[in-house]
């Protein structure tokens, strides 16, 4: 009973979340790119990445580790 009711709520979580994917604005970009040298380039890397991820590709996303 237990497994049937988890693997309804996995399939159905599954089912509501499958075409959803959010990508950074263009305002997010720009304030991500602000502290780079190459602005330009930054922006651009960006903003191809978002496209991509529009279309449904996939993308690498490289993980900053926090600094206290």
């Amino acid at each position: 009973m237990k497994l049937a009711l988890n693997l309804s709520l996995f399939f159905f979580v599954i089912l509501i979340f499958e075409h959803k994917s959010f990508s950074l604005t263009k305002f997010q970009i720009n304030e991500i790119c602000k502290k780079e040298k190459k602005k330009s380039t930054c922006i651009k890397n960006l903003q191809d990445k978002k496209y991509n991820l529009k279309k449904g590709n996939l993308i690498q996303i490289p993980v900053i580790p926090y600094k206290k």
